[in-house]
């Protein structure tokens, strides 16, 4: 049997019938009753903020800022966790405002990098994004290659994670899909636990 693992499942989008929240919650059910403990982050549904304020804004000359009280608790949310998993549609070629706020505003200066112990190297990272292209089409574009680096490199590895430990998939034709969508995400999930969930 796996180890039990602790699971930041992070998701939002604006209605809670959109096929993202529908794999946000799949997610959390298939991992829980695998016996890993899940923290489902649902940004749209917390409320949070992703505008950058002075009180979030990484101060190069000091890693040791003391960020806002909603920062500081949701960076205890993501050093809490063993995985990491993000849930969320593709637009306009990468994360919904929402997420990239998050990543902008949490991901900062003195916690996810900048420091000289690296909080996220033993992490693992799971990006799956709903695309309304097929897998032909985004790959033939270059999107796939363009928006898989950035994902993997440009936040997951930048942040010191390895590079065995990041997975980035895609539920393509997210249009009209249907169940298939929830076998991408099962497979995904197999990858990023170590073993079926």
């Amino acid at each position: 049997m796996a180890a039990r693992l602790k699971v930041l499942l992070v998701t939002g989008h604006p209605r809670s019938d959109s096929l993202t929240a529908q794999l946000a919650r799949h997610a959390r059910d298939r991992l829980t009753a695998a016996g890993h403990a899940v923290d489902l982050l649902d940004l749209e549904a917390e409320g949070f903020d992703p505008r950058m304020t002075p009180a979030d804004e990484p101060d190069w000359d000091d890693p040791h800022k003391e960020y806002s009280p909603e920062v500081r608790a949701h960076m205890r949310r993501v050093a809490d966790a063993d995985v990491i998993v993000v849930v969320f549609p593709l637009w306009w070629f990468g994360l919904p405002a929402l997420l990239k706020g998050w990543i902008d505003r949490v991901w900062n200066n003195g916690f996810a990098y900048g420091r000289e112990d690296k909080l996220l190297v033993d992490k693992r990272m799971l990006w799956l994004g709903l695309v309304s292209y097929d897998e032909a089409q985004f790959a033939e574009l270059g999107w796939e290659d363009v928006v898989t680096r950035v994902f993997r490199k440009g936040v997951s590895q930048f942040c010191g994670m390895r590079a065995e430990r990041v997975v980035v998939r895609y539920v393509y034709e997210a249009l009209s899909v249907g169940e298939g969508a929830f076998k991408v995400l099962d497979g995904a999930l197999d990858e990023v636990t170590g073993s079926p969930a």
